[in-house]
């Protein structure tokens, strides 16, 4: 009994003491848990991920740059606006028309032209220099000083020369206004040179400085004003330009309809209206010009075109290249398909540079739409090359690579019995069975690959992916309208003058619409670029300034090849055609000929950051780019 009752308070103890074990567990994994909600539910600024903090500080750093340079532009237009407004002598009116016989000037300002009686002894001053009333021009800026009876007593006037230096000598100064003329002016001991209010010597005026000349009137230089300019100084005045015209604030208004969700849809049949009127009118103005050209002219053009469709190539495999080392993230795919978009131009990047330079008085050479139709080109083939070296290394059905999460093997039908099937299916002509066969479009697409491995329908395929790179709807309206306006300016001006009225005139009002649109659009594809990532935003707003420089630099290149200048539009528009992405040509092809590739990131890239920043910021940049490298490297 003893021995028992001995047992039986062994094991009370033993279940005592397990449960004090076991009670302690509770306990220290209770404060355990506790500690792990405890931390999850206080985050510190130190639990911030590797990741997380990367991007916050590349934030900062962008942020801080632009902030940098804007500060310093800013400071730099003000003191380059203060110089030309300090400098510049505003005149009140600027002679209409002179008549000597009996003295009568009619001057015209912003109130219109109007005609005042010159007194018999009216003192006249050109440039500083006293002179007389035939030595007056129409155009000289004056100011006048009346009597009593409304005669001028005093006339003052000024007739200046400006550009930018090509070349001086102690006893003449070479200038151009717009890079392809040229102005000789004699100078003399008595000439005096000023720059920033105090006067300099002529050693200290340099190649590509912008000036301008006061001269007498025999001609000879009286005063030569040296402005002090920087290309970031420039930049900001272009842009200022640039800023409140029509152009851009429909494209800034259509850029607002989205975020602000209005209710507002641009009807597509509209949109396209307004496409072929563009694309049309580019090509009928390009068109008349070109009839007006020699034949050495057209040579030169011909061999700037092709100059043109080769750069473009080689800045898509570029493209792919940068993609492929520092966005990283990105599908091989995707990264060949977004280089594709970027080895083509955009039309509508194209004609709002086009009217930027038209309302700036910007002149630039006839045959740049031509150029348009074939830099369009090289896109479409870069694309198809790259993804046939994709599919050779052994790409998927759903366009992954090797290393490449998801990848499921070469892209070919998975046994015998279904491509069978798939022949099958394809023999009775229904593809569309194919889909509901196998259950996923990117299979169905990789079965409708194999079935066209057959020789008839290879020859299919390569016939529609030819005819839509050649021969789709933009480039044919595009050398249509340049045909039609060749062959019309060769029967006269007064075949095309009727029909210029269309053409012509009213392209400024078409283009602001197309922009409204194109607006809308961009900000529609902002919501994409959370797919893209840092790498690709950084690449959509860096690539074009690194392309158009290229682009600028080749023309110029070409330039002193040809010993012919250039028109600072000329390269404008060549930077725009390099600087840009296709958003129409392009897809039709990836629609057609590479369907494993995402469809959003290359429109995400190429509508929401590339052409937003080009219409808005890349193309008074480029003029600056062009502007300063013409001046410091003049083709002479």
């Amino acid at each position: 009994m003893k021995l028992k009752l001995e047992a039986r308070q062994k094991r009370q103890d033993g279940q005592e003491d397990s449960t004090d074990v076991g009670s302690e567990t509770d306990k220290s994994s209770t404060v355990v848990s506790i500690s792990k909600v405890s931390n999850r539910a206080n985050p510190s600024f130190l639990s911030f991920s590797k990741r997380k903090f990367s991007r916050f500080f590349a934030c900062v750093a962008i942020l801080s740059l632009w902030l940098f340079i804007g500060i310093k532009g800013w400071a730099a237009y003000g003191e380059y606006a203060k110089q030309h407004e300090s400098e510049e002598l505003k005149p009140v009116s600027k002679i209409a028309a002179l008549q000597s016989g009996y003295p009568r000037l009619t001057i015209s300002d912003s109130a219109g032209e109007k005609v005042v009686d010159i007194a018999p002894q009216a003192v006249v001053v050109l440039n500083n220099v006293p002179a007389t009333i035939k030595d007056l021009r129409k155009g000289d800026a004056v100011s006048v000083e009346l009597n009593a009876e409304k005669e001028i007593t005093k006339i003052t006037a000024r007739r200046t020369a400006g550009g930018y230096v090509l070349a001086f000598d102690p006893n003449s100064i070479t200038i151009t206004s717009d890079y392809t003329d040229r102005s000789r002016t004699a100078l003399t001991p008595d000439t005096k040179i000023v720059a920033g209010g105090k006067r300099i010597a002529l050693t200290d005026i340099t190649r590509g400085d912008c000036i301008e000349i006061l001269a007498d009137k025999e001609g000879r230089a009286v005063e030569v004003i040296r402005f002090e300019h920087s290309i970031i100084a420039e930049c900001f005045d272009n842009f200022r330009k640039n800023l409140f015209k029509p152009l851009l604030l429909f494209f800034y208004m259509g850029f607002a309809i989205p975020l602000l969700k209005i209710a507002f849809d641009f009807p597509q049949t509209i949109y396209q209206g307004l496409t072929i009127y563009l694309l049309v009118s580019i090509g009928w103005h390009g068109g008349e010009e070109l009839a007006t050209f020699s034949g050495g002219t057209l040579k030169q053009a011909f061999v700037f075109m092709g100059i043109g469709f080769v750069t473009n190539f080689c800045l898509g495999i570029v493209a792919f290249a940068i993609l492929r080392t520092f966005v990283k993230r990105m599908r091989q795919i995707d990264a060949a398909t977004v280089a594709a978009y970027y080895g083509s131009d955009s039309a509508g990047t194209f004609v709002t540079c086009m009217g930027v330079l038209q309302a700036a008085n910007i002149a630039f050479a006839a045959y740049m739409p031509v150029l348009l139709a074939i830099m369009e080109i090289p896109g479409c083939l870069v694309g198809l090359y790259l993804v046939s070296k994709l599919r050779k290394r052994g790409m998927d059905v759903k366009g992954n690579m090797p290393m490449e999460t998801g990848y499921a093997g070469p892209a070919n039908l998975a046994s015998v019995e279904e491509e069978a099937a798939a022949h099958e299916i394809a023999g009775e002509g229904n593809f569309e069975m194919l889909e509901t066969k196998f259950g996923d479009p990117h299979v169905a697409a990789a079965a409708r690959s194999v079935v066209k491995n057959d020789k008839p329908n290879r020859d299919a395929s390569t016939a529609e992916l030819m005819r839509e790179v050649f021969l789709n709807p933009g480039l044919f309206l595009l050398f249509g309208g340049i045909v039609i306006g060749f062959i019309s300016r060769l029967q006269g001006n007064s075949v095309t003058a009727q029909d210029d009225q269309f053409f012509v005139v009213l392209f400024h009002g078409i283009l602001c619409l197309f922009l409204l649109e194109m607006g809308m659009t961009a900000a529609k594809r902002l919501k994409d670029l959370k797919q893209c990532g840092a790498g690709l935003i950084a690449f959509g707003l860096i690539i074009p300034n690194i392309f158009a420089t290229t682009g600028i630099l080749i023309a110029h290149a070409f330039s002193f090849a040809v010993h012919t200048p250039f028109q600072l539009g000329t390269y404008a528009l060549f930077a725009v055609l390099c600087g840009s992405s296709s958003y129409i040509a392009v897809p039709a092809i990836q629609r057609i000929a590479i369907p494993e590739a995402s469809p959003t990131l290359p429109l995400a890239a190429s509508l929401g950051l590339t052409f937003s920043y080009n219409v808005s910021l890349g193309i008074p940049i480029y003029l600056a780019v062009a502007e300063h490298i013409l001046r410091t490297y003049p083709v002479v």
